[in-house]
């Protein structure tokens, strides 16, 4: 291909990472446009709050504007961000404060609502964003440069196309048609229960101090995490003040604090003979709190008092690791390349990695310092790399989750428990939460 500078980005997809990636891009004065195919950040569940570790912020950090990266710590929860395992009967198995397992000067944890994280990356790409725009496909013209093309039937030009475009990436379909994207067999309900004046003393306080996994005998496992504001949200972000498009309920409620949970279980498992998908929210509710029967009052009150409008079915995929290939002016990014299950809460910090390395050698690139497709191959050899090891680990976290093995939960058990009376060993065990 031409190295034709200066260089014109087209970004497929508007979530986390296609977003990050075209503020960075926008920052350092090169050219970009995004192509978002909904219209509405309801069009998709995006209510749950999401954890940003170290890494995640430093990307964000030197991808955003100033002024940005500040709204997004104003903006960010401010429930604890210590992580801790328990049984179904809330015996303490191990907690940590992840902050001590961060090298001094290397970033925090952060937990903020995925809708406002969105309006934060949105503020300041104003008309750079195309909504309603589906990326379908493209074409390599004879010049090297790169024809996106649109579910309206308009196209668009640019030196270099980013498939941003998540799970069921089209960009990524005919790039990589042979790279999967499979089911894990395990589903996910998660909901939310709104936090109150009066319901904060309904539920334990450890729900409000820091994420917890919960670790019954075996076969179920539940996630945890507190999402609370101290400050109102910062100006032109975060709020639903405007949003026109808001439904009722709190899912898509982005304003008042929470604690979120997700039950998992092999699809298998759920105590049901229909479908999952065609159960109701009311009836995933209902199932799941069946479904805890035995476990500690503490944990059957945050569900079954959680609001049933916010109760979601989400069923876990995961991608299948692919080899190398050829470098040309179409990659990915993010989800769209490496989807992972969200076990690890690592999905979203992997796609801004993504976007701050791919960034840093396009913004090269552009300045000449580097050919675009040196540029782009040095991006796709560490992110393939990196970005699969996640989804690895992601993975055995998973199927750890929900494994049926009694023996290996009770060896999990034994090991926390031994961690807890060791600070070295909890520090080594945890240190991968700061790691880079």
């Amino acid at each position: 291909m031409s190295n034709r500078i200066p260089l014109h980005v087209l970004v497929a997809g508007g979530g986390i990472g296609g977003l990050a990636l075209a503020n960075g891009l926008r920052k350092a004065g090169v050219s970009v446009t995004v192509y978002e195919r909904d219209r509405h950040r309801t069009d998709r569940v995006q209510g749950f709050r999401i954890h940003i570790n170290p890494p995640g912020s430093r990307a964000l950090q030197e991808l955003l504007s100033p002024e940005l990266f500040r709204a997004f710590i104003d903006n960010s929860g401010k429930g604890g961000n210590g992580f801790g395992f328990v049984t179904e009967q809330m015996k303490e198995l191990v907690s940590l404060d992840p902050e001590t397992a961060v090298a001094p000067g290397k970033g925090r944890h952060y937990g903020i609502s995925r809708i406002t994280l969105r309006q934060i990356l949105l503020a300041e790409l104003d008309d750079l964003v195309h909504y309603g725009t589906a990326v379908t496909g493209y074409r390599q013209l004879p010049d090297g440069r790169v024809e996106a093309h649109f579910a309206d039937g308009t196209s668009a030009i640019g030196d270099v196309l980013v498939g941003a475009d998540g799970g069921t990436s089209r960009v990524r379909a005919q790039l990589l048609p042979h790279a999967d994207r499979v089911d894990t067999g395990i589903v996910t309900v998660a909901g939310k229960f709104a936090l109150t004046a009066e319901s904060r003393a309904k539920i334990a306080p450890e729900f409000l101090n820091s994420p917890l996994s919960v670790m019954p005998p075996k076969s179920f496992g539940m996630f945890i995490a507190p999402h609370e504001f101290e400050q109102p949200t910062a100006e032109r972000v975060g709020g639903n003040d405007g949003a026109a498009e808001l439904v009722p309920g709190v899912l898509f409620d982005n304003t008042q604090p929470y604690v979120f949970w997700a039950f998992a279980a092999k699809r298998a498992d759920y105590a049901t003979d229909r479908e999952l998908e065609s159960l109701s929210a009311r009836e995933l509710h209902e199932l799941v709190d069946r479904m805890i029967a035995g476990w500690s009052p503490q944990l059957r009150r945050l569900v079954g008092e959680s609001a049933t409008d916010t109760v979601t079915l989400i069923p876990i995929r995961t991608s299948v690791p692919v080899e190398p290939w050829e470098t040309t002016a179409v990659t990915l990014l993010g989800d769209a390349v490496h989807s992972m299950t969200p076990f690890r809460g690592i999905g979203a910090n992997v796609a801004l990695r993504d976007a701050r390395l791919l960034c840093a050698n396009l913004v090269a690139a552009d300045r000449g310092e580097l050919p675009v497709l040196q540029a782009i191959h040095g991006y796709e050899a560490q992110m393939i790399d990196y970005g699969f090891a996640a989804v690895r680990a992601s993975l055995t976290t998973a199927n750890q989750t929900v494994s049926d093995s009694r023996v290996a939960r009770a060896m999990a058990k034994t090991v926390f428990r031994v961690a807890r009376s060791v600070p070295a060993l909890k520090r080594r065990m945890f240190a991968e939460l700061g790691a880079d």
